[in-house]
Parts: structure tokens; sequence; C-alpha cells
């Protein structure tokens, strides 16, 4: 045991930047692995948690105020109904900012079913009539929280409390928050209506039940519907996506890490031949050399992922954003602790199978060290390196070439363990630039529109419109309507969107078929097709407030919205079913560097405050935190790649020793024969460099389009990097891997000749 120790201790001194590379590496995977645990407990658990606690209802309905909805408590499969609550749609302000709510009347306590969780302050009180409660989503984009004063509907009032709901979330500009007040509180206007949940026994049934539903009250008094699998899927969207990319990325990094252990391992062992044989000779068993190799690599993984564990579980809270809510609400949940012990322990058995099928090799070393066919003398220059002779190519660059690629199977072994990294570091890349483009070039993503106006009902259509067109810096204000439609069956609502004129349309952002030019012609999302099973060609039926709208979906858009669960047309299409329908939003396009802020603020002002101007949400705003992700993620594949070359430095430079003296009988310098080594690590680099790019590139491509697709948003967002930035990847690899071998290089050609003898011996 003491031998075997000493032996493993005086390897890691020959190698100390290796391990620390291989420590590094294995604790930025391993602390990947847990923050995508933490996003996917988190993403599961706080709306699941909140729908229990509550007794959440399972569907949502919307009707209009005369609707009979008293009749739904009767339905097969109804266990508890909450409400009907009376509503209204309205704005509210605070602090400048504003936003559209839903009041939604209640008396007495907090419903036994669909009941608010409060987070703060207290629940409505008939002592104080002008208090209100307000969603929790709401209220962090109003920066409210109790005691303050808002404006809502001409009434000044108090914010009593804040609560959690299972509900769908605010969303600005596509889904109005919910403010709970008093009956008194609640005007009775044109904007009023009723609300009721149903909480199911078995929610498997939430489709048949929304149909019944719909079929008992009548399509016509119907505006609205949505489910717990909707309120659900937009809780854990971003966080969701956050951790696949996480989870991804950390497997991918799993398996580059155990092949650059492979690597290395079999790469000592092929410089520890004669080594092995002594220790065979003097009496160790094969299965005693196997493990020094794999106590020794073992230790380095076990090192790392118990880093990994003591980073996550003392900073992981403090990191910034979504990634350090979820590992600080992670940390409270019953199941992270064999979480937290079963992820490390999986990374470091993975990497421990990789060590243990390398180090069996060393077990195979026969006490008579014999030298591998591919590498026995004699191997002479091919034909390629014989012409670069003849056309005077100098000797010192020709023989490193000749090293790097002329080592048989050894070679591509090498190009792809090294490639693997920076593939990964590519899709990274390919991933950033997606997300930059919702910034750089939101036109040709789905987001055409900087801002989005609605006028009160003082403000006519012609005098907003010219209001607007006036402006020097919107080039173009498109009129519009969005309307809650029942699909085909009745099981849901989606969002139809009415956009443009013919004369005028609206500029979609078109990723198959055509834009919508003529009478009852649409376009669609991807979320839509795949909730219809439809495809582009097909023609839909739906709903809108009791009448029929049959639609031909000529091409599908993309949809950062709703999750794509769109289907848009112009606004004449509409009104050929009601032409008595006005906009009740204004779609800007801006000139190019118009702050869109100072924009919405100054037609504000111009307005006197009739028109509610927002910026366009856009996902890059919700995937802020993926930028950090991804910036992570670069930094450990970039750790791998320098232990992968690293092993592969040592090699090109232990297969030079056998040729010192060769070369310096032939005239060489010392200086070129470091140039052979450098040119020989220099070019393995740069096969890596290009072949991880070029495959990367089109992996990436495929891996953001396929989550496009998932997410409803749709395939043909993706973007490759710019040709610069993989350019400067492929320098980068190549100078580091130079940089990397200049010092070894040297050293080995200042070796005595006994140790140059016994090299080659």
């Amino acid at each position: 045991m003491r031998a075997m120790l000493r032996w493993a201790h005086a390897d890691l001194r020959t190698h100390r930047g290796e391990a620390l590379f291989l420590v590094a590496a294995t604790a930025g995977i391993v602390a990947s692995l847990l923050l995508a645990t933490a996003l996917f407990g988190y993403a599961t658990n706080p709306w699941q948690r909140v729908f229990t606690q509550s007794r959440g209802a399972h569907v949502w309905i919307h009707t209009g105020p005369a609707a009979d909805t008293g009749r739904l408590a009767a339905l097969d499969g109804v266990d508890a109904v909450a409400g009907p609550y009376r509503t209204a749609t309205t704005t509210v302000a605070s602090r400048g900012a504003r936003a559209g709510v839903e009041l939604r009347a209640t008396d007495g306590g907090p419903p036994p079913t669909g009941r608010p969780l409060m987070t703060s302050g207290r629940w409505l009180d008939p002592a104080t009539p002008g208090g209100v409660v307000l969603e929790a989503g709401l209220a962090r984009a109003l920066w409210a929280e109790p005691g303050d004063r808002l404006t809502v509907a001409d009434r000044t009032v108090t914010v009593l409390g804040v609560a959690e709901t299972a509900e769908r979330r605010y969303r600005p500009g596509e889904r109005p928050g919910t403010i709970w007040a008093l009956p008194g509180a609640v005007p009775l206007d044109r904007t009023g209506g009723q609300v009721v949940g149903l909480r199911l026994a078995d929610p498997g049934d939430t489709d048949y039940t929304v149909q019944r539903a719909v079929t008992t009250l009548g399509a016509g008094a119907v505006s609205d519907v949505s489910t717990w699998q909707q309120a659900r899927g937009e809780a854990q969207d971003d966080t969701r996506l956050l951790g696949q990319v996480l989870g991804l990325f950390g497997i991918g990094a799993l398996i580059a890490a155990a092949l650059a252990v492979f690597g290395a391992i079999a790469t000592r062992v092929r410089g520890h031949l004669r080594d092995i044989s002594v220790l065979k000779a003097v009496g160790f068993t094969p299965g005693q050399v196997v493990r020094i190799f794999l106590v020794q690599h073992l230790a380095f993984a076990v090192f790392g992922a118990a880093l990994a564990v003591l980073l996550v579980r003392t900073l992981g809270a403090r990191l910034p954003g979504r990634p350090g809510d979820a590992v600080q609400v992670w940390q409270g949940l019953p199941g992270h602790l064999p979480a937290l012990l079963l992820v490390p322990a999986g990374a470091v058995l993975f990497i421990g199978a990789a060590t243990c099928l390398a180090a069996w090799r060393a077990g195979r070393v026969p006490p008579v060290p014999v030298l591998p066919a591919a590498a026995a003398p004699g191997a002479g220059l091919s034909g390629a390196a014989r012409k670069a002779l003849g056309l005077r190519v100098p000797p010192a660059l020709v023989l490193g070439w000749h090293r790097a690629f002329g080592r048989g199977r050894r070679a591509p072994a090498a190009i792809g363990r090294l490639a693997l990294p920076l593939l990964l570091i590519t899709v990274a890349l390919g991933a950033w630039t997606t997300i930059e483009r919702f910034d750089s070039r939101p036109e040709q993503l789905g987001l055409a529109a900087a801002l989005t106006a609605r006028p009160d009902g003082t403000l006519t259509d012609r005098d907003a419109t010219a209001l607007l067109r006036a402006h020097r810096q919107v080039t173009a204000a498109h009129p519009g309507l969005e309307v809650a439609a029942l699909v085909p069956g009745q099981t849901g609502t989606i969002a139809l969107r009415g956009l443009g004129t013919r004369e005028r349309p609206y500029p979609y952002s078109i990723a198959e078929g055509r834009p919508a030019r003529g009478p009852d012609e649409a376009v669609a999302g991807q979320g839509l097709l795949d909730l219809l099973g439809a495809r582009v060609g097909d023609w839909v039926r739906l709903t809108v407030a009791g009448h029929p709208q049959v639609l031909h979906i000529v091409g599908r858009s993309i949809e950062p919205e709703n999750g794509g669960r769109v289907v848009s047309t112009s606004l004449d299409t509409l009104r050929e079913n009601d032409p008595g329908l006005r906009p009740s939003l204004y779609q800007l396009q801006l000139r190019p560097g118009a702050d869109p802020r100072a924009v919405g603020a100054e037609l504000a002002d111009a307005s006197l405050g009739r028109l509610d101007v927002r910026e366009v949400s856009s996902p890059a705003d919700r995937l802020s935190a993926l930028r950090g992700v991804v910036a992570g993620l670069i930094a450990v594949l970039a750790l791998i790649g320098l232990t992968e070359l690293s092993t592969a430095i040592g090699g090109t430079v232990r297969d030079g020793e056998r040729d010192l003296l060769a070369l310096k009988a032939i005239g060489l310098s010392p200086r070129q024969i470091t140039t052979v080594t450098l040119t020989a690590t220099g070019c393995t680099a740069l096969a890596a460099a290009l072949l991880g790019t070029a495959l990367g590139v089109p992996f990436a491509l495929w891996l953001v389009d396929h989550e496009a697709h998932a997410t409803g948003i749709g395939a043909g967002i993706a973007h490759a990097p710019p040709p610069l930035q993989l350019l400067a990847l492929v320098a980068a690899a190549v100078a580091g891997a130079v940089a990397l071998a200049a010092l070894p290089a040297a050293r080995a050609t200042r070796h005595r000749l006994a140790d140059t003898l016994s090299a080659v011996a």
C-alpha cells in the first residue's frame, strides 16, 4: 500500500496542472447538475404548494354578467365551486406605473376553494371599504406593498395585503392581474362579468368538464377559459428551460470529462510502460496497478464533487436572479438532501467507470514492455509530408504535422476528445446569439412592434391614430384587438388577434407558409397548431362570443406570447363578422435607434393620460438569467478542454523524446525541435476546433429550434454564432494549446542524453 501511495504521489507531482483542471472541471459539472436539479424542483413545487394549500380550482371560466353559473355545481365530476365573483376590467396606477387588472368582488373571509394565500398584510375587511388585496405578481410589477395607495378606476384604494394564487399569473400586455375587493369597490359598467372556479374530483377530466360547462352555459356566454395545466405551465416555463439547459450541458460536460479522464489515463499508461512493468516485476498484481490509477482519479472526482456541494450549499442561494431563488426554495424542500448526495455520487461513479476502463489497460501491461506496432520505429513520412519537404516547407512544420496526424488511431481519438467540449461551447454560443437577437433583431422573431398603446373610452379611433402617427419616431401604428376564442370541441380558449388592415398589414415573422393577405386568411403560432393538431393550409373553426369564425391558416408565425396559442388575422377579417368592432390597442413600430421608453412617455403626455403605452415584453427579459448560466457553462467546458489539452501535450512531448536524438542527428536546433512539438500540438487543436465548430453549429440550430417548438414559439428562431465569434473560438483554442505546450516542449529539448536514451528504451 505504501508503494502504491508513493507512486501515486509522484505521479500527482508530475501532473499537478492536469489534476487541478480535473478537480475544477468536476466541481463545475456537479454544480451545474445540482443547479439543474434545484431549478426543476423550484419549477414544480412552488406552484404545486400554492395549489394544494389554497385548494385551487382546476378550471376558471369567465362569463357575461347574465350567465347562470350556479348550474355548474351540478356537473358530474365537480367537487367544489369557487364563486361566482362579479368582475370588472380596468387599469391601476402606482408611482407612475400602470397595469391592466381584473377587479374581483369578494365579501366575507377568504373562500374555501381557490383561496388566495396571504404572503403579507391581511385579507379584506368590511371596516376598510376602500381596501384591496393584490395578486403577488401584480404587486411586484407595481412595486406595491401593504399600506400603499393606488388609483383604480379613478378611485384611490389602499393595499391591505398581497396574496399568492394558483391561477394564471399576471403578464404585462398579455394577461391582467387580479385585485380582490369588496363588492362596493367593483364598478358596474360595460366591462363587467363573472368568474367561477371549478375544483374537480379527477383532474384528468379537465377537458371533458370544460366542454360540458361551455355547453351548459352556452358558447356565447363564455368569454375565457383557463385550466390548471396552463397555469402550471406558465409558472414552470422559464425556470424549467433554465433547468433543461443546465442539465443538458451538465450531462454533456460530464461525458466530456469522463472522456478526458480516459484519455489522460491512457496517455499516462503509454508514458509509464516501463514503470508499470517494473511494478509488476517486483510483485504488483494487475489489480493493484488498476487500483493505483482508480484511487488517484476517484480522489480527484470526489474532491471536485465535494467542493461543488459545499459551494452550492453555502453560496447557491446568493446567486443573482432565478438560480439563487431556486436554490433557496430547493434547500427547504424535503427531498433536497437525497438529491444533494445522489447527483454528486452519480457523477463520481460515471467518472469512475471511465477510469476503470482506462486503468484496466494498465493492468494488462506485461512485465516486459513491448513497443506497440503503431509506434514502432521505421515508420516513414507520408507522401504528402515528403512532397511538402520537396516544396521547401520548413522541416519543423512538416515533422510537427506528421507527429500530429501520423500516430495511427491515437490521433483521431485525441482530436475527438478535444472536439467535444469545443462542440458544446459552440452550442452555448448559439444559444447566447439567439437570446441576443431578441434585443438586436426583434422584428425577425415576432416582435415587430416596440410599443403597445391602449386608448381609454374618451379617445376615438381617428384621434388615437392621428396622435400616434404624428410622433416623429413612430413609423407605423397598426390598429388591432385581441379576443378569447373557443377552440373546436370547446375544451379551452386561445387568443384570436386582429392586427393591421389589408392595405397596411402587420409585419408578422413568417417561419412557414406565407402572410395572410386575403379574406378569412390567418397565421398561427406553433402552440395553436399543436393544440388543434392542425397544419399550415388547414381551415379551423373558432367560436367568438357565440359566433363562428372560420379561418384559413396560410402560414406559421413566430409567436413569443401566450405559449404560441395565438391565431392572427387582419382587423378587416374580424369586422366582416362584427362590423361594430373597434380597435382596443395599437402596435407601434419605431425608427431604428429610438428609445421605446422615452417615446412611450412622450405619447402618454401628448394624450393627456388617455393612452396607456407600454413596451412589448420580450422573452429575452425573462431569460436574462440564461446569459450568466451560459457564461458559467463555457467556463466549465473550457476547463475540460484544458484538461484534454494538457493530456495531448504530455503525449506529444513524450513521443518527441523518442525522436530527440534523431532530430538532433539530422541537424535540427533546439528551437526547431521545440517548433516540431508546438506544431504538432497546434495542428491537433486546430483539427479539433474545426471539427467541434463544424458539428456544433448545426447541432445548436437544431437544439434551439427544438426547444422553441416545445415551448410553442415555433422553430425558426435559432441563429448560428457570428463567423468572427467562431473564428475567435478556433484561434483561442489553437493559441491556448501552443501557449500551454511552449514550456514543456522547451524543457524536453534540454533533457540529458541519459534521459533521452532511457525514454527511447
